[in-house]
Parts: C-alpha cells; structure tokens; sequence
C-alpha cells in the first residue's frame, strides 16, 4: 500500500506493509502515474511502515531513481527501519546517495 502527497514540487510516498514481487508492480505504476502528472523535483519514498521487503524493493527504489532522473528531480528514502538496512547497504543504494 502507498499514500502519496503532493506539496511544493515534492512527492512524498509514504509505504507500508510489504514489498515483494506480487505488491511493487502496484507501487510503481501508482507513484510513476503521480510524478509523471506532478513533475515533482523531488520524489521522497518513506518506507517507515514497511515491515517486509525483498529484492522487489530494491527494484522500486532503482527504477524510482531512474525515471525520476529522466525528469529532472532527484529521489530521498527516508525512514528505513533498521531491520532493512542491511538489505539497502548490501544492494548498494547507499552509493546512489539517495539514503537520507
């Protein structure tokens, strides 16, 4: 599930629950569908209520990366819990410097 915001050129989409292959699909046409409307020079993924996730929300946060770029903002993800941290270090997105 994802509650989006859209407030002074940012979007923010708040996740919960889990991400795996059955749920991302749903997550990225719902938040790719809002910025290619907002055009926002900001995209904030929140995944402060997720409590499951595998590589499937790595895939999101890449893809976000990607196609957020291609409109000329720049991707946050914030409030990672510190149960998925480990996934995000080992995956590498900590390069990506989108990890606030």
């Amino acid at each position: 599930m994802v509650d989006m915001t859209y407030q002074n050129g940012v979007v923010t989409a708040r996740l919960c629950g889990e991400i795996d292959h059955h749920i991302a699909p749903k997550l990225r046409g719902e938040i790719d569908a809002c910025c290619e409307s907002c055009r926002p020079s900001r995209l904030v993924l929140d995944y402060g209520s997720v409590s499951f996730m595998d590589s499937s929300g790595i895939g999101l946060v890449m893809g976000r990366y990607r196609m957020i770029s291609l409109l000329g903002g720049r991707l946050e993800v914030v409030n990672v819990p510190k149960g998925l941290k480990k996934i995000f270090t080992l995956s590498g997105l900590e390069n990506l410097g989108v990890m606030k």
